[in-house]
């Protein structure tokens, strides 16, 4: 019995060793399987990599890499001659400013250097009269802003330029001329429609219908408004009390009341225009 036991042990463990020879060994013809240790460093995806290796690429790659250079910050001097430099026009960066200024150069030596009569022909055909206005209304409104009362040298010819550079650089040439030819002809329609019904119902005279009429004050006034809306408010509220201090005291004096109250009201145009020219700016300019 105990022999018959041993036997059937021994069979048992014959047949065991058996089936694991058949699991492991390979199947004839066919090829083992391709097992390789997995490659370090950078490689496809899906492919395993050693425990360590990305790091030790990451920070391999990161040591032939130069440093960033901290930003060499710069002289006093050259920031504000940066700043003087914006407030001038220039053909890429102002084109309408330029052309402008251009006009107003080769009108104003017309007037200076051209036959007094036809100086003067020149200033009654341009003038936004209320007798032009009726007739010509859209001619009269567009030639009297080519034309600058007093000169180049006055001081609403040297704030044309630097009012409109500081802002075209904000808004553009299209919404700039915009600004300041809407100021120029709802300031001059102010102006001139109640001289029109004044003379009508007899409490002018008819000559005040020729009023010579003509410059650029209202379209600049109305800009320096629209500028101020643009500027931080340590600078928009003193421009805003300088200019208009200036204006009325112009209208104290009683110069050319008619006048000075058009530039009050140009100023007030530009103001009400904030909404409109402070939505979509074109560009950053210098910051203020």
């Amino acid at each position: 019995m105990a022999g018959i036991t041993d036997s059937g042990a021994g069979e048992v463990k014959g047949e065991v060793e058996r089936k694991e020879r058949l699991t492991l060994d390979p199947v004839d013809g066919a090829a083992p399987p391709d097992v390789r240790p997995p490659v370090a460093g950078p490689g496809l995806d899906g492919i395993p990599r050693p425990r360590g290796a990305t790091s030790e690429a990451a920070e391999s790659t990161a040591s032939t890499e130069p440093a960033p250079q901290p930003p060499v910050p710069q002289p006093l001097v050259r920031v504000w001659a940066e700043r003087l430099r914006a407030l001038l026009p220039t053909p890429a960066g102002t084109p309408f400013t330029c052309a402008y200024a251009a006009v107003l150069l080769v009108t104003s030596a017309i007037t200076e250097y051209a036959d007094p009569s036809l100086v003067h022909a020149l200033h009654q055909g341009s003038s936004t009269d209320v007798a032009h206005l009726v007739q010509h209304p859209v001619l009269v409104l567009f030639a009297s802003a080519l034309w600058t009362a007093g000169g180049l040298g006055s001081p609403y010819a040297l704030g044309l330029v630097v009012v409109l550079t500081a802002l075209e650089r904000r808004l553009g040439g299209v919404r700039t001329a915009g600004v300041f030819f809407v100021g120029h002809v709802l300031a001059t329609l102010a102006t001139e429609v109640p001289v029109g019904l004044a003379v009508l119902v007899g409490h002018l005279p008819e000559s005040s219908l020729h009023r010579l009429d003509y410059g650029i004050s209202f379209g600049v006034a109305t800009s320096v408004g629209a500028l101020a809306g643009l500027l931080s408010p340590w600078l928009r509220w003193p421009l805003l009390a300088a200019f208009g201090g200036m204006l009325v005291n112009d209208l104290i004096t009683l110069q050319d009341p008619l006048t000075n109250w058009g530039h009050l009201m140009a100023l007030a145009i530009g103001v009400a225009l904030w909404p409109v020219v402070r939505r979509g700016r074109y560009g950053r300019w210098v910051q203020v």
